[in-house]
């Protein structure tokens, strides 16, 4: 296992809590996370805790990766981003901000390739500049 399959894992439960609006709090991170998990092998416990810090981190932290989003893409309210989008770019916003060892070239990249995985054609272009903004901003 690796970094790469703890985003997807964190992407799929962050994307899986924003359709049902996450009321439901660490049982339905829980839940969200075990169901991702069930697509692949068992992962390490190393993986495992980092997909939960980034499904907790990113949602304790929504409100202000949600501000920077807003700022840096004023045609596009957060609120009307494609849902899987909008949660890619909340992990990787979530991950330049608040994870010390990560840098902003790694987590847009990483953010690139799962657009490119899990969305449309246009995504990997989409996410790509309004991280690049972030980043400028």
């Amino acid at each position: 296992m690796s970094r790469k399959r703890a985003r997807e894992v964190a992407l799929q439960a962050l994307f899986q809590l924003d359709m049902t609006d996450g009321r439901q709090g660490a049982a339905a991170e829980d839940q969200a996370l075990a169901a991702a998990w069930e697509t692949g092998k068992k992962p390490s416990e190393l993986d495992e805790g980092y997909a939960r810090a980034l499904v907790a981190g990113t949602r304790e932290h929504l409100a202000e990766i949600d501000a920077d989003l807003s700022a840096v893409s004023k045609e596009w309210k957060v609120s009307r981003m494609a849902v899987i989008d909008r949660n890619i770019l909340r992990l990787a916003v979530y991950e330049m901000r608040f994870v010390p060892e990560m840098t902003p070239a790694i987590a847009i990249n990483e953010a690139v390739e799962l657009a490119k995985r899990f969305s449309s054609d246009e995504s990997p272009r989409f996410v790509n500049g309004v991280l690049g903004s972030v980043v400028r901003k």
